[in-house]
């Protein structure tokens, strides 16, 4: 990759990725990971500095020695320049279909987290929707997510406890939320047993 393919953004704090991705669709985080890192050209310990997290923790990762919370693996792919979904899909194949069967949703979860992205190969979209499915213990990570924008959801089974700022709430099926993303929030599933739910946010984040 030359230098022109690379454009540093907010005094350097992110990269952009002009040249499309190629990253075969079956591949584990590790080397999803360590592609995009060495397309950049930064080192472990660079990417560990603009992520905000320790350079044993992406060594690990990219051995896949580690599955990164959802939390640690956003602020990776925003240190590389692209989103979550750009992380995890390929661009190969045909242009995308309007309908999606279940095994086509995209998955760009982690660590006991599975996100399923609908639409994921649409380019520009403005509208996130996820089926998400937490194993029990499974959280979105210590570090609360933050991000532009409004998200809502609907649990489907089983029982999660959401925090949003100071409030803290168990939410259980056919219970919602509905909150500004910009406020703090955490997902985690305290329980024994598997929790499933739907969420929707715009703009699209992931």
């Amino acid at each position: 990759m030359s230098v022109n393919d690379i454009k540093h953004v907010d005094g350097g704090a992110q990269l952009e990725h002009r040249a499309a991705l190629e990253i075969p669709a079956d591949e584990r985080v590790g080397p999803r990971l360590k592609l995009l890192r060495e397309r950049r050209g930064l080192s472990q310990r660079e990417l560990a500095r603009r992520a905000g997290v320790t350079n044993a923790s992406v060594s690990q990762i990219e051995q896949d020695r580690v599955s990164p919370s959802v939390a640690s693996l956003r602020k990776l792919a925003g240190a590389l320049g692209v989103s979550l979904a750009e992380f995890f899909a390929s661009q190969h194949g045909p242009p995308p279909s309007p309908f999606q069967s279940a095994a086509e949703l995209l998955e760009i979860g982690s660590g006991g987290v599975s996100l399923k992205l609908v639409g994921g190969a649409m380019s520009a979209r403005t509208l996130q929707m996820l089926r998400e499915h937490y194993e029990a213990g499974a959280d979105t990570g210590p570090t609360m997510l933050q991000h532009a924008g409004e998200e809502c959801g609907l649990i489907l089974r089983g029982a999660i406890e959401v925090t949003v700022g100071a409030e803290v709430r168990v939410l259980r099926e056919g219970d919602a939320f509905y909150f500004a993303s910009t406020t703090p929030h955490r997902f985690r599933n305290l329980g024994d047993a598997p929790c499933e739910l739907v969420t929707a946010s715009t703009p699209a984040t992931f």
